[in-house]
């Protein structure tokens, strides 16, 4: 950040002992600017024992095959994000309210936080849209392993391809490295319903 968005002036960064740490802080106005993590939301509908994935059409990992992801816009909640991205990318309409929390994933070497969300869903008619080459449902033999986006992603496509085979799903958080490895990982099972 060079400028100040509220008045132009340049900007530098200034211990605060309040807050102990750096922050950008205007030389004019004295606004101090923030900078949070960004959040973004990922999809893992599934179908019949596949898992609906997208061929990125843009960078990073151009060609290669994530889940339905993207960004959180302003005024979205975190389930209407991710059902806006499977729609968009992958051409499925699933209700925000039918996504289940799946995981969250911290990577604080690119100030990202990552929810994921999973969803069945009873057909999978999909259609690429702008951001994906293509799409399609693998199963867990036919995912392209060797072609996945993130280098994070193939533990986490195997451990819900097992949770996913075993019909029970956990809650998980972890914390990932620069080299795509959880280094802390937490599961939390989730208690059946009350029958």
């Amino acid at each position: 950040m060079k400028f100040c968005s509220e008045c132009a002036a340049p900007v530098q960064l200034r211990w605060l002992e309040t807050e102990n740490r750096q922050r950008h802080v205007c030389t004019g106005c004295g606004i101090v600017h923030y900078e949070n993590p960004k959040v973004l939301v990922s999809c893992m509908a599934h179908c019949g024992g596949r898992i609906a994935m997208c061929r990125r059409a843009h960078e990073p990992s151009v060609g290669l095959w994530t889940p339905p992801s993207g960004f959180v816009e302003k005024g979205e909640t975190l389930e209407s994000a991710a059902a806006r991205e499977a729609a968009e990318e992958a051409g499925l309409r699933i209700d925000p309210a039918d996504l289940v929390l799946y995981a969250v994933t911290t990577l604080p070497f690119i100030s990202e936080v990552y929810i994921t969300f999973r969803v069945e869903v009873r057909e999978a008619a999909l259609v690429a849209g702008a951001e994906s080459l293509e799409v399609a449902l693998f199963d867990e033999e036919a995912m392209p392993w060797g072609e996945l986006a993130f280098p994070e992603m193939r533990g986490f496509m195997r451990l819900f391809f097992r949770e996913m085979a075993g019909g029970e799903f956990s809650i998980h958080l972890s914390q990932a490295d620069a080299h795509g490895r959880a280094r802390r990982a937490f599961r939390i099972v989730e208690e059946p319903p009350p029958r």
